[in-house]
C-alpha cells in the first residue's frame, strides 16, 4: 500500500469515528438538509439567455 492510499484510509476512518460521535437528532437534521438539496436541485431548470451587446 502506497503512504497516499495509507493517509486516505486514516482520513476516512478519522471522519467514520467522528461521524459515529454525532446524535441521531443531528444525523437526521444534516439528512433532511442534504434531501431538501437534493429535491432543489432535481426541481431547477437552467436557462440560457443569448448575450447581447448593446453600445
Amino acid at each position: 500500500m502506497t503512504q497516499k492510499d495509507q493517509q486516505f484510509d486514516e482520513a476516512e476512518l478519522k471522519l467514520l469515528k467522528e461521524a459515529l460521535k454525532r446524535t441521531y437528532k443531528e444525523r437526521f437534521e444534516v439528512a433532511t438538509m442534504l434531501y431538501k438539496v437534493q429535491q432543489t436541485l432535481n426541481k431547477a431548470t437552467i436557462f440560457h439567455k443569448p448575450f447581447f451587446l448593446t453600445k
